[in-house]
């Protein structure tokens, strides 16, 4: 996930060299929210691992 939204970040550089507005901010727009959405999983994942870890009640 996180590759996409370096993709669509790299897209509206692009884009917005090229003078094409309504491209880039699109296109950064749907960068950041997956970029937000690859920051909630990880976060998840990473408490689910320690608390897996950790064991039941401990």
């Amino acid at each position: 996930m996180l590759s996409w939204a370096l993709i669509f970040f790299v897209v509206a550089i692009i884009a917005a060299v090229f003078g094409f507005g309504g491209v880039a901010a699109a296109s950064a727009g749907i960068a950041q929210i997956l970029f937000f959405i690859f920051l909630v999983l990880f976060v998840v994942s990473l408490v689910m691992g320690l608390a897996r870890r950790r064991g039941p009640l401990a």
